[in-house]
């Protein structure tokens, strides 16, 4: 068993497509557990609002099947494979961690590379898991959230708890 950690993040009808999301991973394991979702300005374009989350699962399949469950959930959800990278999402979701594995395929990185540098994925992560170590650096999660800079773009926290979906 590996316990894996998956980014949640939406910005059309964030709302109701993050409870959708909610929704297949809990269908897929329902032990999952989620983070508090955060409201936060989108990232690498101009465009609405994202809220992010994080959840927690543990899973005994492969990489490739938990991507392949993660992009079902995605299509359910709205996400075309086709959507451009820096653009609107109706969801997205990120593998960040998977137990204690490094692997780099043109299909996947894990631990995700920009993990570290952006606060609407290691804020909920450290939420759920502070203690977790990185994988690559050996450090705590909470110590990682705490030398994030300053500049780092702000989160607010909202009242949605997918954990009661």
């Amino acid at each position: 068993m590996a316990l894996i950690h998956v980014a949640i993040g939406s910005n059309i009808e964030p709302q109701r497509r993050m409870v959708q999301a909610a929704e297949g991973l809990k269908q897929w394991h329902a032990g999952a557990r989620f983070s508090p979702c955060y409201q936060n300005a989108a990232f690498g374009f101009t465009g609405a609002d994202f809220i992010n989350a994080v959840v927690e699962l543990d899973s005994s399949e492969s990489v490739e099947q938990v991507l392949a469950q993660l992009r079902a959930i995605e299509q359910r959800c709205g996400r075309g494979r086709d959507d451009p990278k820096w653009a609107p999402r109706a969801m997205d979701l990120d593998l960040l961690l998977y137990g204690d594995c490094i692997e780099k395929t043109p299909e996947c990185r894990i631990p995700r590379p920009d993990l570290l540098r952006r606060r609407y994925m290691l804020q909920p992560l450290a939420d759920l898991a502070p203690g977790l170590r990185h994988p690559v650096t050996g450090r705590r999660i909470d110590e990682h959230l705490a030398e994030l800079g300053a500049d780092a773009p702000p989160l607010t926290a909202i009242g949605l708890d997918l954990n009661r979906v």
